[in-house]
């Protein structure tokens, strides 16, 4: 079974797009890394399904493709709980499988 953890820094942006949401962009060398398993662990559209930590918050999400990298959908409750604004730099940990 395929595993894979890592963590990095990012800032929190908005999208506000027809369905508006945070998110914060996974760096060019993760997303080259997530490329060449994404076959093996995504659900459709290239959507990878992973657990997310932010601080003490951990939720199930899915990354998604966007411009040649993955973006993290940060939700709410997250954001409230760590106290994260748009434009914050926050440190991700990212687990899949």
């Amino acid at each position: 079974m395929l595993h894979l953890q890592f963590e990095f820094d990012g800032e929190i942006w908005f999208w506000r797009g027809p369905a508006p949401f945070f998110f914060v962009t996974v760096p060019a060398e993760q997303s080259e890394d997530l490329k060449m398993i994404s076959g093996a662990v995504t659900y459709g559209w290239g959507m990878i399904p992973v657990h997310a930590r932010i601080g003490k918050t951990r939720w199930k999400t899915s990354l998604f493709p966007k411009d040649g990298r993955f973006i993290v959908p940060v939700k709410a409750s997250v954001r409230k709980a760590e106290r994260i604004e748009e434009g914050d730099i926050v440190t991700v940990q990212l687990e899949i499988g």
